[in-house]
Parts: structure tokens; C-alpha cells; sequence
């Protein structure tokens, strides 16, 4: 099992960064042996969609959990759909906040901590409320398998509190929804073949 730290600097020792979209690497951590892959974020310099693209990165890499100071809606719902925990408020170095997860002392939280961003420029920002599989497979538990049935989905927000999407945004992020879902449905149907092997 990997669990992702967002890190300033790309070691155990680093300070845990408090951004996850634009944190300078991403460590991916055994929290059994320790052993750790450190991995420059590319997303930190691109002008929007950074959230979304770090979510993806960290769920192409099989993380099972992220560790990070806060992170935003659109990055919250991509981790979500692709099944990965959010553990937001961690500080000190990447050895302490591996330590305090393997401990127990830390828990997967249910909403994003900070407001949606949209890029630098900060206009037009990508909204909660678009986001599909709000809730699905909410912590896969540690070292199972599978993914537990969805969770009854959480009413969006009142209109009026969704910063509005341009249909251009809004397709790319359904698009890229859709794409996160069919990783998923590809990684269950290995699972699935697998255990049935073992039956036979």
C-alpha cells in the first residue's frame, strides 16, 4: 500500500507542504518499510486545472491515501471518485505525518478545506456541486482489495453558492470524471478476474 505526502523538498525529512495542487513534489510512501518514491509535481507552474491534474497524478500512482495541508474542492471530489482518502490539517516532516497515519492519529476528512481556485488569475472558477461519485468507495480501507459499495450521495450546494462553470470547463471536467471512473471499473475488473482465480 502507498500513501501520498505532498513535501516541500523530495525526502522524508521534508517539511509536509501545505498545498496539495501546487506543493514542489509529491512522496509516495510504504508506511510499512518506509520505502519512498519521490516525484516532482509538473502541475506546479500550469495556470489552471492543477487540483484535478496533482488528484490524478497521485491516483495514476496507486496511492491509497493523501496527506496534505489542505486541499480544494475539485481536487477533493477527483481523489473521491478515484477512491483515495483525504487527510488535510498535516504538518511537521513526511516521516511524522507517515508515522501519525500508520498510528491511527490522523482521519480521512469529508469536505475540502479550502476554497475553488481557478488557476492564478482566479476567475471563472471550477465549482463543487459537478462533481460525479461524490462519496464513492469513501476510504477504501487499509490493505482491502475492494471498493465498498457507493455511499448515498450529499446534496450539491444551492445554485447560488457554485461559482458557475463555462460548458467548455464543464465538459472537460466531466470528461476527465468520466475517464478517472473508467480507470477505476478497469482496476475493479482486474480485482474482480483475479479473485476468481483464486477461487478456481
Amino acid at each position: 500500500m502507498k500513501i501520498a505526502v505532498s513535501a516541500s523538498s523530495p525526502d522524508l525529512s521534508s517539511p509536509v507542504d501545505p498545498r496539495f495542487g501546487r506543493c514542489p513534489y509529491f512522496l509516495f510512501v510504504d508506511p510499512e518499510s518506509m520505502e519512498f518514491e519521490a516525484i516532482e509535481n509538473p502541475n506546479i507552474s500550469s495556470a489552471s486545472g492543477v487540483g484535478i491534474q496533482s488528484a490524478q497524478l497521485v491516483a495514476e500512482k496507486g496511492a491509497k491515501a493523501v496527506l496534505t495541508g489542505s486541499c480544494g474542492p475539485n481536487a477533493f471530489q477527483t481523489l473521491q471518485a478515484a477512491g483515495v482518502e483525504v487527510i488535510i490539517g498535516i504538518s511537521g516532516t513526511v516521516k511524522e505525518a507517515v508515522a501519525h497515519y500508520k498510528s491511527g492519529q490522523v482521519q480521512a476528512t469529508a469536505q475540502a478545506n479550502v476554497p475553488s481556485h481557478s488557476g492564478m488569475g482566479g476567475s471563472g472558477a471550477m465549482g463543487s456541486g459537478f462533481g460525479m461519485g461524490r462519496g464513492m468507495g469513501g476510504g477504501m480501507g487499509r490493505g482491502m482489495g475492494y471498493m465498498p459499495p457507493p455511499q448515498s450521495p450529499q446534496a450539491p450546494p444551492p445554485e447560488s453558492a457554485q461559482p458557475q462553470m463555462s460548458p467548455e470547463e464543464e465538459m472537460n471536467y466531466l470528461k476527465q470524471q468520466a475517464e478517472l471512473l473508467k480507470k477505476q471499473m478497469e482496476n475493479i475488473s482486474k480485482k474482480i478476474e483475479e479473485l476468481e482465480k483464486k477461487k478456481t
